[in-house]
């Protein structure tokens, strides 16, 4: 299998690197899964975690680790993980180009 790409922006390593520094013990990444549900199919979960499995990928930047699952790598090939801070808030954005369509708050897409 041909190795996914997931792209972690300058503002998302910061971020990471920070959450990490100030929640979670040494050893821990960001895992990102893929999961059914939400209003449009599929949902995105973000959780800390220290262990991977054999079939999991590694990605990093700048300190920040992120880890995702064999299943979720065929809906997050070619995707980047930023951090964006507006006015109602901050949160992780998926720019996911296998997304066909996705909820107005982003943590939700489908595939066609």
């Amino acid at each position: 299998m041909e190795a996914t790409q997931l792209t972690i922006s300058q503002s998302a390593a910061k971020r990471i690197a920070e959450l990490l520094a100030a929640e979670a013990e040494p050893g821990h990444m960001l895992r990102i899964a893929v999961t059914g549900g939400g209003c449009s199919g599929f949902q995105y979960n973000f959780t800390f975690d220290n262990a991977t499995n054999a079939d999991d990928l590694i990605f990093e930047k700048n300190g920040a680790k992120v880890v995702i699952d064999e299943i979720s790598r065929e809906y997050l090939a070619g995707a980047e993980v930023d951090f964006v801070e507006d006015l109602i808030g901050s949160a992780f954005a998926i720019r996911n180009p296998n997304a066909t369509a996705s909820c107005g708050c982003g943590n939700s897409f489908s595939v066609g």
